[in-house]
């Protein structure tokens, strides 16, 4: 399959005037909050999140005021449609955004500005689900039937790595390319056989008489990072910021713990989601420690190691035809702010 390329002349053409007079346009229209106060620069960085329980809690830094007691000058911009910020934030756009390992590495190619892993928010232990019809009891019992997911990107891949499991590839069933909360709205009123789901949505997929998770990505482990991700601009121009980041994300994870009633409160409503719904997102969301950081970005053997995990899901998806190509990897991941965190601890 092909996924959206920005990287013709008339397109980069456009961009640049879009830049050049404003970086806050998307097709999705999303929201944005600035947060003011002591800043360390006149022009905030511009982060993109979507609807995901890692993710939420950047939602916490605003409220709180996180952002300003590290010296980030932020304006969080939410987006709808998880696909759109991605979009975005390779366009140049956006200075970061929140975003996959295995989407970072799809588009990682064609971003005008670099993109780069600083730093990961979680893992998706069970989040992550395709959900099917009653009478749909295995992978093997999807073949010809119609299965919606967001085409190219996170549960998409793992549907593929289900399908895989089996012997079998997507071509093996009929992809019905929806965003994810339009897939799941499909499958709730049964034009689907079968959904590809994050949260919230896979709640309203299970609202179909007799639905059932097939597999989820608790079959996976360390398939699914989720992340944060700057634009190499950034880095270069103003680590200081990316920095910022980085603390204001620890000092999240604190606050969390220290205060879940009012972190859930904050969470809950971001997502538009009841406190006990959150509850339930949350089981299936690994948040990563400091200590989980420094691992995942060391070398290993297996997914649980990002420089690892990169290159092999490369493989898969060129394998799959995700990506035309394996893309140069040599800068995707960057540690140094985590350390440098750790290191003043």
């Amino acid at each position: 399959m092909k996924l959206p390329k920005f990287l013709t002349q008339l397109s980069l053409f456009c961009l640049s005037l879009l830049l050049a007079v404003s970086c806050n346009t998307s097709n999705n229209s999303p929201t944005t909050d600035n947060s003011n106060g002591n800043q360390a620069s006149s022009e905030p960085v511009v982060l993109g999140y979507s609807n995901w329980a890692g993710w939420w809690p950047w939602a916490i830094a605003q409220e709180e005021g996180l952002f300003e007691k590290n010296g980030a000058n932020v304006k969080l911009q939410w987006f709808d449609g998880y696909l759109a910020s991605m979009e975005a934030l390779a366009a140049g756009q956006l200075d970061a955004n929140c975003q996959t390992l295995n989407d970072t590495v799809s588009f990682v190619e064609d971003a005008v500005n670099g993109e780069v892993v600083v730093l990961v928010n979680d893992n998706s232990a069970g989040n992550d689900k395709i959900i099917a019809a009653e009478e749909i009891q295995s992978i093997p019992e999807l073949e010809g039937k119609d299965v919606a997911v967001e085409a190219g990107v996170v549960d998409d891949f793992l549907l593929s790595l289900a399908l895989e499991e089996e012997g079998m590839s997507r071509s093996d069933v009929n992809i019905v390319d929806l965003e994810t909360g339009a897939a799941a709205a499909a499958f709730a009123a049964g034009q689907v056989d079968a959904v590809g789901a994050f949260p919230p949505f896979w709640l309203t997929a299970l609202k179909r008489e007799g639905s059932h998770e097939l597999i989820t990505s608790a079959a996976f482990p360390g398939a699914i990072p989720d992340l944060l991700v700057t634009s190499q601009k950034l880095i270069d121009e103003r680590p200081d910021q990316v920095q910022a980041l980085v603390n204001t994300w620890f000092d999240v994870l604190a606050f969390m713990e220290n205060n879940p009633a009012r972190s859930d409160e904050i969470m809950a409503q971001r997502a538009d989601v009841t406190t006990e719904e959150l509850q339930l997102f949350k089981e299936g969301t690994k948040m990563f420690t400091l200590e989980d950081n420094l691992e995942a970005f060391s070398e290993g053997d297996t997914m649980k190691y990002m420089p690892y995990a990169a290159q092999e899901m490369a493989d898969f998806m060129v394998s799959v035809d995700f990506i035309p190509e394996k893309p140069d990897l040599s800068n995707l991941l960057n540690d140094s702010f985590v350390k440098t965190y750790a290191e003043n601890q």
